[in-house]
């Protein structure tokens, strides 16, 4: 995939981007409209770049729903609706997760893809840690997620170079694995992009913490997009998508229900952190 579109900055180490926090539902189109005004709204206040959290789609009790809205790689109502936004409002628009067709047997890739301002889509990626996890040390507070019953995991480690900075490209549960993360600034990530479903179980003990590590761990700015509110009957979320600098500062965030937050991100800070406090540098193992 190729990289190309209007630049969406006016200096060139300055970057304004967009978290995008949404409560899908199992409503597609609905869910659509939702994406739509709060792109709008994020290109209004000036964003260049912006996130849209894991499954923005849809989000529903019924796992095998994720198979039925499943796509081909650059065909498909939700691909052009995202090529649509992308162009319409000349930004750079990162597409949470979807469901991509993969070649296994009764499942599909749980994928990110990233537009360019004319539309076009250059970059992919397959999540790569499943989540399939009991939360609850009650029986009766359980909740059991199974995700690898219908999602293949991806293999690739995906940075997407671009004019307006390198992003490294992850998806929610991903978040608990460091290596991932290190293997993405090794290769020049300068911003980490989460969108996430991050349950509001597990989200109000560790969703900012880890959220803030692995910008300092890494140097890098960290752009976290989650669903936020109460998405199905079983299924509630915990939201505060932010935006964290590579000091660990949160430069931004919401709390739960939709909305947008923008923070304008400096990558000479970034490369400058990089050599004066060279940590990345200094590995051992």
């Amino acid at each position: 995939m190729g990289n190309g579109g209007a630049l969406a900055y006016t200096d060139e180490t300055m970057l304004r981007a967009a978290t995008i926090q949404m409560v899908s539902t199992d409503d597609v189109d609905a869910n659509l409209s939702q994406a739509a005004e709060l792109i709008a709204t994020a290109a209004g206040q000036g964003a260049g770049f912006a996130l849209l959290p894991e499954y923005f789609p849809i989000m529903s009790d019924d796992e095998e729903a994720k198979l039925r809205i499943g796509e081909a790689q650059g065909q498909g109502p939700i691909q052009e609706f995202l090529s649509e936004q992308a162009e319409q409002h000349q930004l750079w628009l990162m597409a949470g997760t979807f469901s991509l067709q993969s070649a296994a047997a009764g499942r599909v890739h749980n994928s990110c893809l990233l537009f360019n301002p004319a539309g076009g889509c250059v970059q992919r990626y397959d999540k790569i840690h499943l989540f399939d996890v009991q939360v609850g040390s009650r029986a009766e507070d359980q909740e059991v997620y199974n995700e690898s019953a219908t999602i293949a995991p991806g293999k690739e480690v995906v940075v997407a170079e671009t004019p307006v900075g390198d992003f490294g490209m992850t998806v929610c549960y991903d978040l608990r694995f460091p290596e991932l993360y290190r293997a993405l600034s090794q290769r020049g990530a300068e911003l980490i992009t989460v969108p996430s479903a991050f349950t509001y179980a597990t989200g109000k003990r560790h969703w900012e913490v880890l959220l803030r590590a692995r910008a300092v761990e890494n140097l890098c700015y960290v752009i976290a997009a989650n669903q936020g509110g109460q998405n199905t009957a079983k299924r509630r979320t915990w939201g505060h998508s932010m935006i964290v600098d590579p000091w660990g500062d949160v430069l931004c965030a919401l709390e739960d229900g939709p909305g947008v937050a923008c923070a304008e991100l400096d990558l000479a800070r970034v490369r400058d952190l990089r050599l004066s406090f060279p940590a990345l540098r200094h590995r051992a193992l």
